[in-house]
């Protein structure tokens, strides 16, 4: 086949962005009335998720410093419901990968299964609370506001699903995803706010990022707060949040999906599919056909969200760690997005596959799009048919002409080379670096 040549595609966002990361999260810590929520010299467990969060170690870090310089001893919680294989080992290790330790944290990171039962919901089923976080003497809730990927509501995504779901481990976590999509909607407002009058929460820390996955915002809110001030900050985290530019597209091509992009791997709300059983895809966008190449190292074989797509390669497969795959699904009870698509043997065979199945006559007609994975947005590469909207958008902007799509040895797309100031890209210089290093 005679690929399309592609043109790379600039993405130009006016939004709000913190300049000093760490100085914005001192400020928000110490201008908040945690000191009046916890006794003098007490014990406060920090929050901590699953979540790929923009400038994380640094967040994490300096919340430690500042509830240490207000006299407490703070400690960080793993809070990720059944995410990390749903272990202790699990967990750490997650962290791990997203830069939080007890050496970068600057203090003890626990990260224990146990729970306690602190009530019965509407459905009579058990409320599970993480143990550590209940017998401390507050909680500082840290977490990023955001749309939530599988469901849309007043609470989605952050210091409420932290209070829940997080926090809730494992048990909890399923618990809360029992009766599906209905369940959760009606359940997380109905657990969180039975939980902020029966744990010690003392302080909400949310975090709004950018279109450029930079720290747009960082707000204190008071723990009597939460109820009425997050989905005025989930509005403004949405306004905030990329999609992808176009309303249709025959191709998109996604370079690798993981947990440190999305919790489901690839964000539905950026491709449009949801892929819940019973539940109809978002209107916007339409994609006839869609591949993922890879999945990311720091997804460790988590390979949720590859469901949504229609091709991928036969070495994703066997990057397939089953475990994490399973112990997600279940306690989601969301099973479509782990089935695994047609395999085949390399990137080139899928392109092709994709070309040849996308509904066009001529592969040349094809409206194709190239992301690196669906958190990294500002860059993308078109075939010709996309060039009129382009030309059209106010935001976007033509950076190279047209040209072929770069393969390297063995057709795997040469994606450092498309996406250089991408996160594979930065690694990947990273590991280079670190290898030249003189001992």
């Amino acid at each position: 086949m005679n690929f399309p040549p592609i043109a790379r595609v600039r993405r130009t966002f006016d939004q709000p962005e913190v300049a000093d990361v760490a100085a914005e999260v001192s400020r928000a810590v110490l201008s908040s009335r945690l000191v009046d929520r916890a006794p003098a010299g007490g014990s406060i467990a920090i929050t901590v998720g699953s979540r790929g969060i923009a400038n994380l170690p640094e967040i994490v870090r300096t919340t430690v410093d500042a509830v240490r310089s207000l006299g407490f001893r703070p400690f960080v919680v793993a809070a990720m419901g059944s995410h990390g294989g749903g272990t202790a080992d699990g967990q750490r290790a997650l962290l791990a990968e997203l830069g939080v330790t007890e050496q970068t944290a600057g203090c003890p990171v626990r990260c224990e299964m146990d729970t306690v039962v602190l009530g019965t919901n509407a459905f009579g089923l058990p409320i599970h609370f993480d143990r550590n976080a209940f017998e401390a003497d507050g909680i500082v809730l840290l977490n990023r506001i955001k749309p939530h990927t599988s469901f849309s509501g007043r609470y989605e995504s952050g210091l409420l699903k932290m209070l829940a779901i997080g926090l809730g481990k494992r048990e909890g976590a399923a618990q809360v995803h029992k009766l599906g999509l209905p369940g959760l909607v009606k359940m997380l407002p109905e657990v969180g706010e039975f939980l902020l009058t029966r744990t010690p929460v003392a302080l909400g820390l949310a975090i709004l990022e950018n279109a450029a996955d930079h720290v747009a915002r960082v707000v204190a809110v008071e723990p009597d707060e939460i109820l009425d001030v997050e989905p005025t900050l989930l509005a403004e985290a949405r306004a905030l949040m990329p999609g992808l530019p176009f309303r249709e597209l025959d191709v998109l091509i996604v370079g690798e999906l993981g947990k440190n992009f999305s919790g489901t791997g690839m964000d539905p709300n950026v491709i449009g599919r949801l892929r819940v059983e019973t539940t109809r895809d978002h209107p916007s966008p339409v994609i006839t056909r869609l591949a993922v190449l890879d999945v990311s190292e720091e997804s460790c074989g988590n390979a949720l969200g590859v469901g949504f797509a229609d091709l991928t390669t036969e070495r994703f497969v066997r990057a397939i760690d089953p475990t994490p795959v399973q112990v997600n699904s279940f306690t989601s009870n969301f099973l479509a997005r782990a089935r695994v698509p047609l395999a085949l043997p390399d990137d080139r065979a899928v392109i092709a596959a994709c070309l040849d199945t996308c509904w066009r006559i001529d592969p040349a007609e094809a409206r194709m799009a190239l992301i690196p994975n669906t958190l990294e947005l500002t860059t993308l590469w078109v075939t010709q048919p996309l060039a009129e909207e382009v030309e059209a958008h106010p935001e976007l902007s033509f950076e190279t002409d047209f040209r072929p799509i770069p393969f390297k040895v063995g057709n795997r797309l040469d994606q450092n080379r498309l996406f250089p100031e991408g996160h594979r890209a930065r690694k990947n210089l990273r590991s280079e670096l670190t290898a030249e290093a003189p001992e």
